[in-house]
């Protein structure tokens, strides 16, 4: 897809499950299961999806899916298979390898946004995927992932982020920007403290005005109603608030949402109703150029 001087692509990772209730809040079970049929533990099937932006002479990826420093117990409980995390395979299809990637974009350090940021060393420890990228993060999510509150700590691991702190390829910014030319950050705070969603901007001509990332805020189209929202956000009438704006935007100015976990698209239009907003038609992605 071309957004003004981009080409986006995305970045099917791999798939990962949780629990189909916490995925939906207070959105009842008969109501929820009929998108997303739950396993024999009650979890449902989620797409780990990264964002490719190439352009500029950049390499742009936006998150980076759970990555594969896993144990067999942990990986049980997630659901990954290992076998099939396939970040750098991906990239590698489009003719990209890890050192040809210019900057890494993290939304936040939830391992399933970052998981895949560092990959494990010859000595056991981790080390940076992406050697020569620079990597973008909120100050005010590093210090949540540095201290985390008692509902976050399972999801917020040293191992993804002081890698890129000792490397010294990581860029610590400081709410909403223009991070490059076309390509915005917007902020929130209502699934986890200084979440970063991205946005590539279309110009005249372009089957769209904007493109946007939607991170954990709508993480697939089932969450792009106001009141369907994760049990995992840490500020329920927030996050709310924050989708509301956003939507409200993306209908007017014509943008498309783009999914990280949804398990059968990567994105929609969007559209609002009578009956609020609702997601559209699938947006399709032709070969990057």
């Amino acid at each position: 897809m071309k957004l003004g001087p981009y080409h986006v692509h995305p970045i099917l990772t791999g798939f990962f499950a949780l629990d189909g209730g916490a995925m939906f809040g207070v959105v009842p079970h008969p109501v929820w299961s009929k998108k997303h049929p739950p396993d024999e533990l009650g979890r449902i099937r989620l797409a780990l999806r990264a964002m490719l932006i190439q352009g500029k002479e950049r390499t742009i990826l936006v998150d980076t899916g759970v990555g594969q420093k896993w144990s067999d117990k942990l990986a049980a409980r997630y659901g990954i298979d290992l076998q099939a995390q396939r970040l750098e395979q991906e990239l590698a299809s489009h003719g990209i390898s890890p050192e040809d990637v210019t900057d890494v974009i993290l939304t936040h350090l939830h391992f399933d946004h970052a998981g895949g940021v560092t990959k494990r060393a010859d000595d056991g420890g981790s080390c940076p995927t992406f050697p020569n990228a620079r990597h973008y993060l909120q100050r005010r999510n590093l210090e949540a992932a540095q201290n985390p509150n008692g509902r976050e700590r399972a999801s917020y691991l040293e191992e993804n982020y002081a890698p890129l702190e000792q490397a010294g390829l990581l860029t610590i910014l400081d709410g909403p920007c223009e991070l490059f030319p076309g390509i915005e950050l917007f902020m929130s705070d209502g699934h986890t403290t200084g979440q970063q969603l991205v946005l590539v901007r279309g110009e005249e001509g372009d089957e769209l005005g904007g493109l946007l990332y939607c991170g954990d805020v709508i993480p697939t189209r089932s969450h792009v109603p106001v009141a369907w929202h994760m049990g995992y956000d840490v500020r329920p009438l927030v996050i709310m608030d924050e989708k509301e704006h956003l939507l409200e935007r993306a209908t007017t100015e014509n943008w498309g949402l783009f999914y990280e976990h949804d398990p059968h698209m990567s994105a929609t239009r969007v559209y609002s109703t009578e009956r609020g907003y609702t997601a559209g038609e699938e947006l399709l992605f032709s070969a990057i150029v």
